[in-house]
């Protein structure tokens, strides 16, 4: 019996040794993991070529190229940036930047590409980036930022999708901002997504992209120490604990389906022309940098008592 329990041990230590060094992996995988992640997606669609309705200096593409240009060149190099852009009359590969590293080169080349053509396939696309996003996701283990930033200037030609697909990209906790350049009425989407703004001039199109972008790293919910405690002090223990339960549990990373989910639950939102506060809901690389430092904690703390006790 006492050669079971011995091996019994010895398993169990092997198992909790081998999750701790993965833990630890994890933990130091600093560069690979903590890396924010926005795919822009650009409206190609023919009306884009059209002059601003009170400044006719540029067409809407021009402007967009430009302001795209100006922002995104000087984000942190250790951004990941996507450039998806719908319609246009050049365009071979919807993906005229593929989401991955910054290289400032190529992307510029990448933004001055589309030409415009064609109508406006919202839904089509914001899927195809979310889904991007969400593969991304997991190879980071769910830590860093995720994004689309749309920028259209007309109502999507496939309005059932966009209306389908938002609220799963927004319950799967990926940020939507969008700008609605030079139109006469708000988009569809100016009250359910996480933040909207009008662009009704070249200058205020580069205000928008940049007050945008400049919020890239502050969608994460990291509370710690004598914090924490106050947070959660107010509250009743059943809400207590579904507190904590929703801040261990990642995001689902499961794409977005073509067909409508029966499980999806609209997230409601209020208009915004800036960032929201995040929800409790939102996994920050804090918070799963806490989890682990349990896991490793109690690994060792169960290591340490067995081998105390098999040492009498």
């Amino acid at each position: 019996m006492k050669r079971i329990i011995t091996a019994n041990s010895s398993l169990l230590f092997i198992f909790l040794l081998s999750l701790l060094v993965f833990g630890l992996q994890i933990c130091s995988a600093d560069d690979d993991i903590h890396k924010d992640n926005i795919v822009v997606i650009l409206d190609a669609s023919g009306s884009m070529q059209d002059k601003f309705s009170g400044d006719r200096t540029k067409s809407k593409m021009e402007a967009a190229k430009a302001a795209l240009q100006e922002v995104l060149a000087n984000i942190p190099d250790d951004t990941q940036i996507g450039l998806l852009v719908f319609s246009g009359a050049n365009i071979s590969n919807e993906w005229v930047y593929p989401l991955g590293p910054k290289d400032t080169q190529k992307l510029v080349t990448a933004i001055h590409l589309p030409q415009p053509s064609g109508d406006t396939p919202l839904g089509k696309y914001i899927r195809i980036g979310a889904n991007r996003l969400l593969e991304q996701r997991e190879r980071q283990y769910n830590y860093g930022n995720y994004r689309l930033l749309v920028v259209t200037d007309g109502e999507a030609s496939d309005a059932d999708k966009v209306k389908h697909y938002t609220p799963e990209i927004l319950n799967r906790q990926i940020r939507i901002d969008v700008i609605g350049v030079d139109m006469k009425t708000d988009h569809m989407l100016a009250k359910v997504v996480d933040s909207y703004r009008k662009a009704d001039n070249p200058g205020e199109l580069v205000a928008a992209v940049s007050q945008i972008l400049a919020e890239t790293g502050d969608t994460g919910t990291d509370v710690g120490g004598e914090d924490a405690f106050e947070y959660i002090a107010p509250l009743s223990p059943e809400i207590a604990a579904d507190l904590i339960q929703r801040l261990t549990t990642p995001p689902s990373n499961t794409s977005i389906a073509v067909k409508p989910m029966e499980t999806t639950r609209p997230r409601t939102t209020t208009p915004s022309t800036s960032s929201k506060t995040p929800t409790p809901q939102q996994q920050g690389p804090g918070n799963q940098g806490t989890l682990w430092f349990v896991v490793i904690l109690i690994a060792l703390s169960v290591i340490g008592f067995l081998i105390f006790r098999n040492r009498k």
